[in-house]
């Protein structure tokens, strides 16, 4: 095949891909900024219907006012918040195909001297509740249109060891582990459930280590190739998988070893 003969295939791939979010319902939380701003737009630009939710109403509602869409303030640390997103989202568009439940925070505290209840309550409600409350909320809209997609937002935080700041790596670790879980779990009810897993990405999460990351040379992962990935996620067919996304790397599918099953039983 010929590079033009390349381009052309995949300029059909991704005309084909944008025809399958056409008049898809999306929700978007954390989409005031950052990831969650970038994946609005590039679902809007797709042709999907989207609700951004946030509780940033100000770049909320200027995100939503770009994408043609609508705004929805929500804490998604609050299952009830989660069940009135959706609820609203159906009063808006009549149902839901794709929640991209992105919302989160840095820790900004550690286990030990500088351990801070409340911080590390506010992390964990942000990252790893409003995955598991915004699934539960939106689960039963999903199965009303015969399935659909739920992208959940970890980090390479989730993939592997950080000692700066270990209950990010916990909460991110544990949503990949209910990604791992609940996507085969859902496949009956032809709903999917995957991860992306950035590296450092244009967000808000990194701007207490940009003076960090420029001195060491570490490149930040732009904003729209984490939005990218998501829509190649929710058009694709498999769940249950974590992406990574990493500077410099083509976004895929972490393989994942298999754990040891049980050995010969001891004196045998």
């Amino acid at each position: 095949m010929t590079a033009a003969e390349s381009r052309a295939t995949a300029a059909r791939e991704e005309q084909t891909d944008n025809a399958a979010l056409r008049g898809k319902v999306a929700i978007v939380t954390g989409g005031a900024g950052g990831l969650g701003r970038a994946t609005a737009m590039a679902l809007a630009q797709a042709g999907a219907r989207v609700v951004v939710a946030d509780l940033d109403a100000r770049g909320g509602r200027e995100v939503a006012d770009m994408v043609g869409g609508h705004f929805r303030a929500c804490d998604v640390s609050d299952l009830d918040a989660n069940r009135a997103l959706v609820d609203f989202t159906q009063e808006q568009y009549g149902g839901v195909d794709i929640a991209f439940l992105n919302a989160g925070v840095a820790t900004g505290c550690g286990v030990g001297e500088d351990f801070d209840p409340a911080r590390y309550r506010r992390a964990m409600g942000a990252n790893l509740d409003g995955v598991v409350f915004g699934t539960h909320a939106v689960l039963p809209a999903l199965r009303a249109r015969g399935g659909g997609a739920i992208v959940a937002t970890a980090s390479l935080a989730g993939l592997a060891a950080v000692p700066f700041d270990p209950l990010y790596a916990a909460n991110k670790h544990a949503v990949v582990g209910l990604a791992r879980s609940l996507g085969p779990a859902l496949a009956p009810d032809n709903v999917r459930f995957n991860a992306v897993c950035p590296g450092f990405a244009e967000s808000r999460i990194i701007d207490p280590l940009r003076d960090m990351l420029s001195e060491q040379q570490l490149p930040v992962i732009p904003a729209h190739v984490v939005a990218d990935t998501v829509l190649r996620i929710v058009t694709g067919d498999g769940t249950g998988e974590c992406w990574f996304i990493q500077a410099g790397r083509e976004p895929e599918p972490f393989r994942f070893r298999n754990v040891p099953g049980p050995g010969k039983p001891v004196g045998v």
